[in-house]
């Protein structure tokens, strides 16, 4: 492994602001916060993998994969972090490493690729992406990066984040990194307010940011960037102006938000859009943190008379359906900011989770769970999915929670299964988030399909002359 790719590795590894890491001795700490991959595993994802799915919502630069064609094919597609203009976040561009280039190397055709991105489609930034194949053959992108931005005048970002080099949550920090040394400072905004905050870990899925920032608009709170959902290059260029930053999944980039602090002296606190009370008192710690920042202190009475009106439209719109949901059971598998925040808003809907996965949560997400579910606490570290198909066949579930990779388990049992994860088509974050959360599951578990599968066949029951079944 290149040796700035293993220094930038260990420094990740040691991050102080993981509250995970800083419990284990030096010698542990140094191995990483996740078991290695096994090589040819589906193991959920390789640190390219990650550093694309953090850095591709940036939705006005292009995204160029230096590798072979079949590493453009990753899992980023399936994940509907939508754009309120720019598109060219979803243009597919690669290098295309064939196996001439593996004996002669492909820094010449990275360097093509691109000068035909800029000539074709002006971006204001290149982002550059290194795989296994390039990394092992020793291509240095970081050097062709450095002379195609002196030649075509424009950032061309180096993210060097192989997948050989672990797991895809690796890869989301590595892509923090490439933002912290190559773009976060590089530009000054036009002004600022006492109001400017930076969001990260807010990937605008299914256009969730757009349900978040009417409240934020509101009370006068300016989003000067967002990393990455909805994001623009120059906006996050600026974000080192911001007051505040408003971390969304504490374990995908702590590393860039622990790092903003230490460099610009931007405070960062970590919140959650999910559910009711989450969300007010996201509102409310974000507030009292400007407030202190400097914003005008009428900021925190403004913002308790929005989180009753809002709260009061919420609870009422929900009302009917609670009846409905009271007492039901949900199996949750997702992991994350989410395996606390969900909990919290299926709670407030009156249902009981029977367990929830903590595969990538820190452990201030498990306290949260235990906070929210008291002793009885059933938290998951990994469920195969012959466990899923028990629990939910035995009825021990009403509905499963889960990604779409684990949908087929809940359709086996004949089972409601609601998708929560990142390829939902429904927003769920917020006040308006939590209504159709709700209204989502009400759905599927009211659906007439379940009563139908699980009822027995009609050649099951029928009889012949001799009053024997068929």
């Amino acid at each position: 492994m290149d040796t700035r790719i293993a220094a930038r590795i260990q420094d990740v590894f040691n991050e102080p602001a993981c509250d995970h890491n800083r419990q284990k001795p030096p010698a542990e700490r140094k191995k990483g916060c996740l078991k290695p991959l096994t090589p040819g595993a589906a193991a959920g994802g390789c640190a390219f993998d990650g550093a694309k799915i953090a850095l591709q919502p940036i939705a006005d630069v292009a995204h160029l994969v230096h590798g072979p064609i079949a590493c453009e094919g990753n899992s980023w597609d399936n994940r509907h972090s939508a754009s309120s203009s720019a598109q060219l976040y979803r243009y597919g561009f690669t290098s295309d490493i064939n196996e001439l280039d593996v004996v002669y190397g492909g820094e010449k055709r990275l360097y093509r690729a691109i000068r035909e991105i800029i000539e074709k489609y002006d971006p204001p930034a290149v982002f550059v992406y290194q795989t296994c194949l390039t990394a092992m053959i020793g291509d240095d992108i970081e050097a062709v990066c450095r002379h195609a931005a002196e030649r075509f005048g424009k950032p061309v970002i180096p993210v060097n984040s192989p997948g050989f080099a672990g797991p895809k949550t690796l890869g989301n920090k590595l892509g923090a990194e490439a933002l912290l040394d190559h773009v976060i400072g590089t530009e000054e905004p036009a002004y600022t307010t006492p109001y400017d905050i930076a969001l990260c870990g807010e990937y605008n899925l299914v256009g969730e940011l757009w349900q978040i920032k009417p409240l934020f608009d509101a009370l006068g709170i300016r989003i000067v960037s967002c990393i990455a959902g909805d994001g623009r290059y120059h906006e996050i260029a600026q974000s080192h102006r911001a007051r505040v930053m408003l971390m969304l999944c504490s374990n995908a980039m702590i590393n860039l938000a622990r790092k903003m602090e230490d460099r610009y002296g931007i405070p960062y606190l970590e919140g959650s859009f999910y559910g009711i009370a989450d969300m007010s008192e996201t509102l409310r710690k974000l507030v009292r943190l400007l407030v202190q920042r400097g914003a005008p202190s009428d900021l925190l009475l403004r913002t308790e008379r929005l989180i009753r009106v809002e709260e009061e439209r919420a609870w009422r719109r929900i009302a009917a359906y609670r009846t409905r949901l009271a007492g039901k059971r949900v199996l949750l598998i997702t992991g994350g900011v989410k395996s606390w925040s969900v909990v919290s808003a299926l709670q407030e809907a009156g249902m009981e989770v029977v367990g929830t996965s903590v595969k990538k949560s820190t452990a201030g997400d498990k306290q949260r769970i235990r906070e929210l579910m008291g002793g009885d606490a059933h938290m998951i570290d990994s469920i195969t999915p012959r466990q899923m198909y028990a629990m939910l066949s035995e009825s021990r579930a009403d509905i499963m929670l889960s990604g779409g990779r684990t949908q087929f388990v809940a359709l086996k049992a004949r089972m409601p299964w609601l998708d929560i994860n990142q390829e939902r088509h429904y927003a769920y974050a917020g006040y308006e988030g939590m209504v159709a959360l709700v209204a989502e599951i009400d759905k599927a578990l009211s659906n007439p399909v379940w009563a139908a599968v699980r009822a027995p066949a009609p050649w099951d029951s029928r009889e012949d002359g001799d009053g024997q079944s068929r």
